[in-house]
């Protein structure tokens, strides 16, 4: 570039201070060196409102740098969690039947009822209930007709499309769904856990099951 070239870019640089862009702004406008921005422009006195604005921008960039900082190590978790996840299910493998029939057996324990007269296993999770509902029918021989299902819902959830979901889910007709326990809403609680489908409960009149279930955990924990 020759000295008129420079001469211009001087001059250029001088009237962009002027109006106020900050040493980086006129450097990436021009592309030359910030030092020789910074040394054509360093005897120019900015306005307070200049000044003002320079502030603003240098703020809004100190933000977005953040946010970009922030969405990067956001991105860098989710990728982390997955590939942990994913290793993990990995590890599992394929199950076998009778690893199947005992993690069965630790689910009911968890979330089962152990007392009173019925077999019955509470859930808000899809995965938990189908996987107990195919448990009960494949290991405890319990035919689809006497499954019971109840729900328990917040008013603000619409009944019958609770409904159709869980009865498409799991198989149970919703003849066999009995009547639904509806809570008024809060609107003004806050609750961390807002269940879309509420709770569902799958209940079988047996007390007998019930004993040969509750015989079931005793063989697998021990005191």
């Amino acid at each position: 570039m020759g000295y008129s070239g420079k001469l211009q870019l001087k001059q250029d640089s001088i009237e962009l201070r002027k109006s106020g862009l900050s040493v980086r702004a006129i450097q990436q406008k021009l592309k030359v060196a910030k030092s020789s921005v910074s040394l054509w422009t360093r005897d120019i006195l900015l306005a307070k409102d200049q000044l003002k604005t320079l502030q603003e921008n240098r703020k809004k960039a100190g933000l977005k740098g953040s946010l970009v900082a922030a969405r990067k190590k956001i991105e860098k978790r989710i990728t982390e969690t997955t590939n942990i996840i994913n290793g993990a299910k990995n590890e599992i493998g394929s199950i076998k039947n009778r690893e199947r029939f005992l993690i069965g057996i630790a689910l009911y324990f968890a979330e089962g009822d152990k007392a009173g007269h019925n077999v019955a296993f509470t859930n808000t999770d899809a995965k938990a209930l189908v996987f107990m509902v195919e448990w009960l029918r494949t290991y405890c021989e319990v035919k689809p007709e006497r499954m019971r299902c109840s729900l328990y819902l917040h008013d603000n959830l619409n009944e019958n499309k609770v409904k159709k979901y869980w009865s498409t889910l799991l198989h149970i007709p919703q003849a066999q769904f009995t009547k639904s326990y509806i809570v008024k809403n809060n609107p003004n609680r806050f609750r961390k856990s807002k269940h879309e489908f509420g709770v569902c409960r799958v209940t079988i009149s047996d007390v007998r099951l019930l004993r040969r279930i509750l015989g079931w955990i005793s063989g697998v924990f021990t005191v």
